[in-house]
């Protein structure tokens, strides 16, 4: 299984992205997804998940609000739309994919994912 992430980009704060993570070689149904940022200096940080059937999300508190996570699983694709952005969202941000196998594993920790994205860098300016 592969991850591509796209859609990052240099915005002003206030602007919107939308980022899409492409799932090829599986079937992105058969996995929950979420995001994750390194911002420079930072330690890889969660910041969205959501689960098979894409009736369930979650959010880090300091996205709650502005971001919104979504899933088409006929297209493989999970996105991340991005409102009201920050200059503290500076980042490369992350998709990760797990299976069944690791739902013990907490959604937030970077060990509960099996396969990851290569990062797509959003820059937000002030």
């Amino acid at each position: 299984v592969q991850l591509q992430a796209s859609g990052g980009g240099l915005v002003r704060a206030g602007g919107s992205l939308r980022l899409s993570c492409g799932v090829s070689g599986g079937t992105l149904s058969r996995y929950a997804v979420a995001w994750f940022r390194l911002a420079p200096g930072k330690e890889r940080e969660f910041i969205s998940f959501i689960n098979w059937a894409g009736d369930n999300t979650y959010y880090v508190d300091s996205v709650k609000g502005r971001f919104t996570m979504s899933r088409d699983n006929a297209k493989n694709t999970v996105y991340l739309q991005m409102n009201s952005l920050k200059p503290e969202d500076t980042a490369v941000y992350y998709c990760a994919a797990r299976t069944l196998a690791l739902t013990l594993v907490s959604i937030t920790s970077t060990q509960g994912y099996e396969y990851w994205g290569q990062g797509t860098l959003v820059t937000v300016s002030s």
